[in-house]
């Protein structure tokens, strides 16, 4: 009889221990599940900030493209005019003559 009741104290002290492992364990798979959806998290939201800086990128490389393309058009603007007048041209045979 006393036998039964030291054999049911250790069943339940093990059942116990058995428990708070599992307990432990849980607990240690929560602490990792909340860290990997913390992770995901991050990721996606560094992909998100990646797609949006390359957007940027490209509406920058065209502002950049239009405005080289202006500039030429302006640049040409600006030399046919200067062929044209005659304050150009007479400085240029000023020059010409020293």
């Amino acid at each position: 009889h006393l036998s039964g009741k030291l054999s049911s104290k250790a069943e339940r002290a093990h059942s116990a221990m058995m428990n708070a492992d599992m307990d432990a364990v849980e607990a240690e798979n929560q602490v990792e599940l909340e860290e990997k959806t913390r992770l995901i998290n991050q990721v996606l939201e560094l992909q998100h900030t990646l797609e949006d800086l390359s957007a940027r990128v490209d509406a920058v490389k065209e502002e950049n493209l239009k405005l080289k393309s202006e500039n030429q058009v302006l640049g040409q603007y600006i030399e046919n005019l200067m062929s044209a007048s005659s304050v150009f041209q007479t400085t240029d045979t000023k020059s010409k003559r020293k």
